[in-house]
């Protein structure tokens, strides 16, 4: 380390020293005069001081010869018009920087040191230089010469004396200065001169009651301020709109994302809506092209141009063509909308993907309910089959048992066909109530299956290609649990009009793991697919029917298939 270096970190980190030495040669320089020879180099050596008591840039850091350049172009600048006014901006820009630190100290003995140096540039500012550039000497009042050269460093004694209790900040950012506060407090004490020069020329008043009159006036405009600032019912406050004007910095990026909202509404395909939705960005003032990679898919709009920058996101790679080079606000706004346009796509591709999914899950549903209509259909004539053998055509019986049962199974046959043509449809008619009762007595007169049902109402209807549906699922899992345990015995009741089907067996109860899923998703199955009582369920829910678990106990399960009355939802 070179013996520059240490005497840059050396002054870095004495920089509360700085200050008062800075203020102490100002000092001289306020009461030297702007009109004076030793006035010029005083000034000279504090601005030689704030080089080394900045934030911006470290003492120990080498200046290269375009800097050198700069600071002599200002300091010649300076030294050409040297004078009151040069003064009071100098002051000013001082006070603003020391105002703009406190905003990052914590320690309250650090705190009032620096809240004691800005107290003494602002005196110096109202009490000593401002009444020097007053047109009318008359309106000043009486002269603080004295009180100001042997008063005014009574602040720097006070400074001195917090030096061994004030310390610097350790954490970071602790040296640095809040810029936006720093400019704030530069146009306040900026309206403030300003504002009590315009009070003496235009009223004639003093320079105190000019002052005042100039204070009062900014304490009630900052008191309107913080009032209108917050948010209170009836009122969202000015601080949600200056919030708003920060975050877009003003530019038409409200409008792209109106636009883009649209779009995501309007466009359904994920390619399509991003070339369209990037294309919308060449309306932005900044933005004179741009060229994106998506997946295997990649496009381009506008045009090319000097200035670029790209952004990466995990499905979009953007790159944007600009005008001007983009400052750090912007690019953090462009990327903002990149990943914006990227979560839109995102979002597309996913819902393609659902839908794909869909369509594969209809297919699915609907092979599996018509492998479960196929399976039923086989059953039945596994039934006719085992009684033409049995019977050997006596009584006349099988011939009429075929003449009832064959019509059945072709029009269940035909139905069958068209729910594979018609996925999304209930195809099937209504049947009287008694006829379709019959049916069912028919159909399973040789299984063990006991039929109750009593004074049917001849008037009742019921949709037979639901009612079919479930008693061949229910009635098929009663079975071959009764086939497992020859002790089983089934019942199926139905009310007189219909509008409650019961099957019951007297076998075990289901398992309660499978209880969360049944008729609500495909559950374990050792015979099938499991889904037969599921697409039961979810037809029943389009007829106007419930299907549910009425009693789950040894020796008493019974499913019920309950009509629902009209506005009554489904459990």
């Amino acid at each position: 380390m070179t013996l520059l270096q240490r005497m840059g970190g050396a002054l870095r980190q004495r920089q509360r020293w700085l200050l008062i030495s800075l203020l102490g040669v100002l000092h001289l320089a306020l009461v030297a005069g702007a009109n004076t020879t030793i006035g010029l180099p005083c000034w000279l050596m504090s601005v030689g001081l704030f080089i080394l008591w900045q934030p911006f840039t470290y003492a120990e850091r080498s200046v290269d010869l375009s800097g050198l350049a700069v600071l002599a172009l200002v300091l010649g600048c300076g030294v050409a018009w040297y004078g009151w006014w040069l003064l009071i901006v100098w002051v000013v820009m001082l006070a603003a920087l020391v105002g703009g630190r406190v905003m990052f100290i914590d320690h309250r003995p650090t705190r009032i040191f620096y809240l004691v140096a800005f107290a003494y540039l602002l005196a110096a500012l109202l009490l000593w230089l401002v009444p020097q550039v007053v047109p009318n000497a008359a309106l000043t009042g009486p002269a603080l010469d004295r009180e100001f050269a042997w008063g005014m460093p009574l602040f720097l004694l006070v400074m001195l004396l917090l030096l061994p209790l004030s310390r610097e900040s350790d954490r970071p950012g602790g040296r640095m200065i809040d810029l936006f506060y720093s400019l704030f407090i530069f146009l306040l004490i900026a309206v403030l001169i300003l504002g009590s020069l315009s009070f003496m020329l235009m009223r004639q008043s003093g320079y105190l009651e000019a002052v005042l009159n100039a204070l009062i006036s900014i304490a009630l405009l900052l008191l309107l301020i913080g009032w209108t600032w917050n948010t209170r019912p009836g009122f969202t406050g000015i601080g949600v709109f200056f919030s708003r004007y920060l975050l877009s910095i003003g530019l038409p990026f409200e409008a792209w994302l109106h636009r883009l909202t649209t779009l995501a509404g309007n466009e359904s395909e994920p390619d399509q809506f991003l070339a369209k939705a990037l294309a919308e960005m060449l309306d932005l003032p900044w933005v004179d092209g741009g060229s994106w990679t998506a997946g295997a898919r990649s496009g381009a709009f506008g045009r090319e141009s000097r200035f670029h920058h790209d952004f990466s996101g995990q499905a979009l790679q953007l790159t944007l063509y600009t005008r001007h080079k983009l400052s750090p606000a912007l690019v953090w706004h462009f990327h903002l909308l990149a990943q914006l346009a990227n979560e839109h796509y995102i979002a597309k591709l996913r819902a393609r993907e659902l839908q794909q999914v869909s369509y594969l899950r209809a297919i699915h549903e609907t092979g599996a309910r018509l492998t479960h209509d196929v399976k039923n259909l086989l059953q039945s004539l596994s039934n006719l089959c085992y009684l033409a053998q049995t019977m050997n055509g006596q009584d006349g019986r099988l011939d009429r048992l075929l003449q009832h049962q064959l019509p059945q199974i072709t029009q269940r046959l035909q139905q069958t066909l068209a729910k594979l043509q018609k996925p999304q449809t209930e195809v099937g008619g209504v049947l009287p109530l008694a006829m379709w009762w019959q049916i069912q007595q028919q159909r399973y007169a040789t299984s063990p299956v006991i039929f109750l049902a009593r004074d049917l109402d001849p008037d009742a209807l019921l949709p037979a290609a639901l009612f079919d549906s479930v008693t061949d699922n229910l009635l098929q899992n009663a079975l071959q649990k009764a086939q497992a345990d020859g002790s089983v015995q089934v019942r199926v009741a139905i009310n007189t009009d219909a509008s409650v089907l019961r099957i019951c067996d007297t076998g075990s109860a289901l398992d309660p793991s499978l209880l969360g899923d049944l008729l609500r998703a495909p559950v374990p199955s050792e015979n099938g697919l499991g889904v037969g009582l599921y697409h039961a369920a979810r037809q029943a829910e389009s007829c106007g029917y419930e299907l549910r678990l009425a009693s789950n106990v040894p020796g008493q399960v019974c499913f019920e298939l309950q009509r629902l009355r009209p506005g009554m939802p489904a459990v």
